[in-house]
Order: C-alpha cells, then structure tokens, then sequence
C-alpha cells in the first residue's frame, strides 16, 4: 500500500485521549479543550470532524508523538499490543503480509485472491485491497483511528471487525519540514526527509522520503543467504494540494514504495512431545489429530533428528542450526489518490474519492529449515540405500509464491447538515483484479556418510537445484520452473449506496440511522493444482471443479441512541452490522466456493472527563453475533486416481459468539505527566462443526485472540534552559494472554509482556525557526522471549487421504513455532526547520 504512510501516535491517544501535539494539529480540538485539562482530539470517523469524547463509537486514536515514542516505523510494530482490542501478526511467519484483527475478527488465511479480510484498512478514506504490502514502511501521517466493532454502513464489505484509518498530513503551503536519520543495533539505519514547499498560484505541496533497514536477527549458516527477520524499506511520495477558491481544495497524492523482508525462523521446540508410536491411538491419547476417528497408527516409528538438528522450545536462535537457502521476499506498491471536495457552506460538502493502487509481491520463504518434512530417509544406522550423491534426500520446504494485485476505487460523498439532521450520504465503486501462483520445492539434500560396513554415520547436507521445469509464461519471477502447487486469477467488483442521519432532538439527545446496500461479484478460475494445468487439461469431472461465478446482496443497517448526561460525560447505546464477501480456495482441487459471513453488534458504551478535565474514561461492552462464519477444515480431495487432504473453506453452522468489554483511562495529574492504561476482554465461541469425511465434530478457534490484553504507558516532559527545550520520557508495557494460531488447533502460542522505551532531548533551538531533537529509544526492552506462532501440525498424525480410520506418523517430528524480535535500540536526530 506504498509505504503506508504513518509517523505519528501519542501515548494518551492510545487510550482515546488527546495530546498538546494533536491539539496544536487541530485547532478545533484546541478551542473545546479545558485550560488546565486534556485537548479534545477531533476525528473523522463519522465522515466529518466531531470530537472524540462526543462520537458515539469505541475507537481508539493514534497521533505523531506515539508513534515515535514506541518507534513504530511499520504497521506490525502494532503486534507488540499497543492498543489492546487491535490484534497484529503475521501470515505465516512471514513479514510481506499482515494478519490484522479487531474484536476478535481475525482471519485465519486471507492471503488468497478470492478471500477477504475482517477489518477494513484506509489510507487517506480509500479501501485496501490486499493484506500483501501492509508492512512497508510507514510515512508521515496526521493520526491512525482505530474503529472497533462493525463499520458496515459507513465504511462497508469487510469491515465486521472494525477499521483501521490512516490519515496522512497535508501539504500546508508554508516552507518547513523535518529531516531524521538514526542507527541501532543488528545493522539498522533509518532516514526520513518531509519538506513542506511555500504556496505557489494556489498549489502547496509535500515531499516525503523514509528508508528503514535492519540486518537478520536469525543468521543463516549457509552462504550468501539471507537470514531471518531481516528488512530493507524504502518509499516516496508526493503530495499537491490545489485550492483554486476558498470552497475548492483539491488533494492528489502518489506514493511508491519497496520492502524486501524475511520471515521470523522456525525453530523447533520439542521433538515428538506427543509420544507417537505405531500402534492403538487409544493408548497415545496426546498423538490425536482433531477432527479424526483414528484407532490406529501407522508409518513409524517417529524417525531421529537429522544430525545437527537443534530443538530449542526456550530462547530464540539467533544462527540457524542448518543453513538453507533463502532470498529476500519482494513487495511493491504504488498507486495515486485524489481526494476534491466543494464546500457549500454548513449545509453541504461534496466529495470525490479517486483512486488506483497496486501491488506486487514475491515470495521467497524459507523459514522452517530443516525443520519442516519430507524427513530425511533411511535413519543414522541403517544399510538401506538411499541418500547418495547423485541423488540426495530432499528436505526443507521452500515456500515460493508471486501476487500481482489492481485495484481502482471511486466514492461519491455528500456530507451536511440541515436544521437539526446531520447527514452523510455516498456511492461506492471498487474494482480489483488479482492473480497468484504458488510452489513449495525442497531446497536442501541429505548425503549420507556411511562406514565400512555400509551403515549410516551421518549426513553432509547440500543445496539440490529446484524450479528448473518449464512453466507457463503467467508463471511469477518466484515460481517459474517450479512444480506449481496453484495458480488462481480473481476479479471483484463491488457497488454500494449508503446514508446516515442523525437528529440532534435536543441538546443532549442524538439519535442516529443509516443503512448501505452492496452489491458484489466475484468470478475467479484455478489455473493450476497440483501441477496440473487447468487451462490446457481440464479436471475430470469428479474432481468437481467450477470456475467461481457468484453475486451477493447485502443490507447492513445501524442506530444509535447517544445521549449528553453533561459536558463530561457521555453514554451511547449501538446497533451495527457488517459483513465478509464470499469466495473460493485456491487450496483445494475443486476450487471450493463459499458464502459471506455476516454479523450483528450491541454496544453500549460511555465517554467521560473528571478531575476537572485531568482524567478521562472510555467504557464499552459489545455482544457480537456472526453467522456463516468462514473456517478451514481439512478435507479428503480427490484427482484422478490419487487422493490428498487439503484446507477447506466452508461456512460453519450456528452462531458464533463474540463478547467483550473494553476500557481506557488516561490521567494528567500533574503537569507534564500522562498516565495512561488500556484493556480488552474477548470472549470468542466457534460451534463445533461436524466433519463429515470423519463423521467426527471438531472445535475451532479465533487466532491471535487474546482473552485478556492491556497496555500502559507513563509520559513525562520536563522543560529545562528556559526555552523551548524538553526533556521527555516514555516507557511503555503491554500484555497479551496466549492466542490460538491455527483455527483447528487448541495449541496455543506464549503469553507475552513487551515493554518499550524513549529518552529524548527535543526542541533544541538551533537558530530561528530550526530545532534539533537528540533520541534514544528501544524496543522490547527485556529482551522478553514468546512463540508468537506455535504450529503443532508436525508433531501429531498426518491428516487422512484415504483411510479415516488409520493414521501415518512417518512425517512426525515436534512443534515448530516462531520467537518474537529481540531487543532492539537505537538513536535518532531529528532537525526541524
């Protein structure tokens, strides 16, 4: 999505509160603030400028100070936990696409063409297509506001989670800027340039520039390859504003950006934890794939690990035990948005949102090593032949994959007020095409050392070539010559109409409707699976594959009641719906379709200031009900005469069950010192879905979901020399409970406690009209180790491809899972003139 454009969060405004920086930022905001309290922090959630504290929705907001406070320089620095109903993590263990959740609407594999996400992601009001391009490099932005809950009428399809707004500051016509650069630990350097130019015949504009590179945190043994956890970002863009009248502005604004990445490393954690053996499953109890009916076990015994092979579930490694050969993923974005808007006076402004965005990444994931099967064959001791020179044992799982995304987007909107109606009212087009292809090769091969005798000693490990077949001229850069596992092209168009009034019947009473009626369609084809081509050699017809052809029809209303009690305190009480457009798995044979998932909200919620405006508490509890809810089963498929388990996609019977509470304070007590604390309860319920291929009932769960999270941070700004000049302190902590990764398994991930920090010594007075700001921050302060993503699939019987009743073992090999960032720290100047 270009390099995101962000900068900038406050540690108040993570708790719902404002800041003197967001204050001085908005006038307005400024004027409503009590002198001796907290600013008003004025959003646009609504689509027009309210305050916060009067915004009948549980939202948090996110300004320039806490963004740098925390040092966040990409969106998945929002994993850490800063606001806790927020949930960040990656796909996979890789950094090239992003997970993203709100209230527990969290999708497990939105990586694919013809599926969609949770939560809706804006730039500047404009919709992103694809979770690929998320993690670039942020740029300068005005403020990020987190709506919690479903945004279905404003915002639209595939916001039943929430949205995510960034908005990005604008050219202000007058000569300035900012320049920084800084440098850390594991090889890292930042550089950012925003200069502002003077007005010229109505035209303003903005220049923004943002390198950010860090070396790997997991060295890679192997030569010349790259390590894990490593990045390398760079964007540009340009911003004009053009006011040809006092009732015109014009906002157009292209970015482009790369982010050449890695995955975090899988390392793994334990070796055979479940005790597998051949035999009765009833006397293994722990060796139980859910969802099956197994009675027996069959394939072992579980082989020995690979010589070399380290099994590590404690600390994160920071060289991989076997080097493997591995490239840096590419993603790139770019696109251009035009934003004019026609000021009529209070009644009415007219708006038009223009815009075209691309992406295209390539994937090159190495991450398990020699962790991930096919296992090496025959085991140390053995006579069996096998394992030569000439023909090595393949093993480590290399994940290849190309996306090639387009979207273009139009909205209409008209936004006024008339006597007492405030209104919003708009029309929406979204077109998107999007194709991919994917491979998963054995990079690396096992020789066998044999003795005299010809038994098996040992292993010299070696690179074998893979991805040297000839291929369709579609084929990715990654994927060419491979054995390609899919290959799928999708196109979505999406039509809208909504409205939203509200009628302030009093003073204190506001009352809101709205509604939007959407029109989707998706068509989609499978160009190969399994490495047949599709195209050339259509399936039989048993596989039952059909190209995707669908349409869906939504109407998603909402109401509020908000009432005023007093100018400090505010309760609301909310109605919301939203919805997640249907599609098709590119990982099956058949291409299997399935339909929207939908889901009501009840809110209620409070906003209040006391202390004579030095505390602020934000209060919500929601019960969210969603229905068809899109999970992944696994699922016998068949082509020709061979048979395979793949994930299904299917819509789950009954209702799944969302419920949570959440609260912000935020406190000045003295001046110069915030005090701020945040936390989220989330209780989730999937019902179980029965399998039918089994005839077993299996429990499912929402990933990366915590029951409990919070957050907390303490500021404090000492002025000193008289001037301008502040010493200013941050630090930082935030706590999740343990989250599921993998909606079919109860395993689940580590608990984690992350603290952050930042001195700095700011506004340093260089000469007129320049300061100089000197900062030292850090990240994950205690060097606190956690699994982020703990994948059990390895370490329990395989799923079935032909017999229900017997399971194989031979590929069992233990957990893998993936360690959180170490430590990081740095320093950083900052000059602005």
């Amino acid at each position: 999505m270009g390099a995101l454009l962000l900068a900038s969060v406050s540690a108040p405004a993570l708790a719902s509160a404002a800041t003197d920086g967001a204050a001085a930022e908005a006038p307005a905001a400024a004027d409503a603030a009590d002198s001796e309290g907290m600013a008003a922090i004025v959003v646009t959630a609504t689509k027009r400028e309210t305050d916060l504290q009067e915004t009948p929705i549980s939202m948090a907001v996110v300004d320039t100070q806490a963004l740098e406070d925390r040092h966040v320089q990409s969106m998945y620095d929002f994993a850490d936990g800063a606001v806790p109903s927020l949930r960040v993590a990656t796909f996979e263990a890789r950094q090239s696409a992003l997970t993203i959740g709100i209230r527990g609407i969290v999708p497990l594999d939105a990586n694919q063409p013809a599926r969609e996400q949770g939560v809706g992601i804006y730039v500047d009001g404009v919709y992103m297509g694809r979770q690929h391009g998320l993690n670039a490099a942020l740029f300068d932005i005005e403020r990020v506001e987190v709506l919690k809950g479903p945004q279905g009428t404003l915002f639209g399809r595939n916001t039943e989670g929430g949205a995510l707004s960034i908005i990005s500051k604008a050219p202000t016509g007058e000569w300035g800027g900012r320049v920084e650069a800084g440098a850390g630990n594991y090889g890292s350097r930042t550089a950012d340039v925003h200069l502002d130019l003077p007005k010229v015949a109505g035209f303003s504009v903005k220049l923004d520039g943002v390198i950010q590179h860090q070396d790997a945190t997991t060295e890679n043994p192997l030569a010349r390859q790259a390590g894990w956890n490593y990045y390398n970002r760079k964007g540009l863009r340009a911003a004009v504003r053009w006011q040809p009248t006092s009732t015109i502005t014009n906002d157009f604004a292209y970015d482009v950006a790369k982010d050449e990445n890695t995955p975090f490393y899988s390392q793994l954690l334990n070796y055979n934890p479940n005790n597998c053996a051949n035999g009765a499953q009833a006397s293994q109890p722990a060796c139980t794939l859910p969802g099956t009916a197994y009675t027996n076990l069959t394939g072992g015994p579980v082989k020995p690990l690979l010589p070399g092979v380290v099994v590590n579930g404690d600390t994160r490694m920071g060289e991989a035990d076997i080097g493997v050969p591995q490239q840096v993923s590419v993603d790139k974005t770019h696109g251009f948005t035009n934003t004019l808007k026609w000021n009529l006076g209070d009644e009415l402004e007219l708006r038009s949102i223009t815009a075209w965005r691309g992406v295209d990444a390539t994937q090159w994931d190495n991450s398990g090593g020699a962790h991930r099967p096919p296992l090496v064959n025959p085991p140390l001791g053995s006579t069996a032949a096998g394992c030569t020179t000439a023909a090595p044992c393949a093993f480590s799982r290399y994940s290849l994959a190309d996306l090639r995304q387009r979207q273009f987007s139009q909205e209409l909107q008209a936004v006024g007020t008339a006597g007492s109606i405030d209104y919003v009212a708009g029309l929406f087009y979204f077109n998107e095409h999007v194709s991919d292809d994917a491979a998963t090769p054995s990079s690396m091969g096992a020789v066998a050392i044999r003795n005299a005798a010809g038994a098996i000693t040992g292993y010299n490990y070696v690179t074998i070539p893979f991805c040297t077949a000839s291929t369709p001229l579609f084929a990715g850069k990654a994927v060419d010559g491979c054995s390609i596992d899919r290959a799928s092209e999708v196109w979505s168009k999406s039509y809208a109409a909504y409205g939203q009034l509200t009628w302030n019947a009093t003073g204190a009473l506001h009352i809101t409707v709205g509604g939007r009626y959407t029109h989707d369609k998706k068509k989609g084809v499978l160009h190969f699976s399994r490495n047949v081509n599709y195209d050339t050699n259509p399936p039989a017809a048993s596989v039952g594959y059909e190209p995707l052809d669908a349409a869906w029809n939504r109407f998603n209303p909402m109401a509020t009641i908000a009432y005023d009690v007093s100018n400090d305190l505010h309760v609301y009480a909310k109605y919301a719906t939203g919805y997640r457009a249907g599609g098709a798995s590119s990982r099956t044979s058949n291409y299997q379709a399935f339909d929207p998932e939908d889901v009501k909200s009840y809110e209620v919620g409070l906003k209040s200031d006391f202390w004579n405006g030095r505390a602020r508490l934000n209060l919500a509890g929601y019960i969210m009900d969603r229905k068809d809810s899109q999970v992944d089963i696994s699922s016998i498929q068949f082509v020709g005469t061979s048979s395979f388990n793949n994930l299904v996609t299917i819509n789950a019977p009954g209702t799944t069950k969302i419920r949570g509470i959440e609260a912000d304070l935020t406190m000045n007590p003295i001046e110069g010192l915030t005090l701020n604390a945040s936390y989220a309860y989330t209780y989730t319920k999937i019902p179980p879905v029965f399998i039918s291929a089994t005839g077993v009932y299996q429990n499912f769960y929402i990933v990366f979901t915590p029951r409990n999270a919070a957050s907390g941070s303490i500021d404090y700004a000492l002025p000193i020399g008289g001037q301008d000049t502040t010493l200013k302190f941050h630090f930082d902590g935030n706590y999740s409970q343990a989250t599921q990764a993998f909606d079919q398994f109860a395993t689940k991930n580590d608990s984690s406690l992350i603290f952050n920090g930042r001195i700095s010594l700011a506004d340093i007075g260089t000469g007129v009209g320049r300061s100089l700001t000197l900062s030292l921050w850090g990240r994950n302060l205690f060097n606190e180790q956690h699994v982020f993503r703990r994948d059990p699939s390895n370490s329990l019987p395989a799923a079935p491809t032909t017999s229900t009743t017997t399971g194989g073992i031979a590929n069992v090999l233990g957990d893998y899972g993936n360690f959180n960032a170490p430590r990081t720290y740095g320093i950083e100047a900052s000059v602005k003139f």
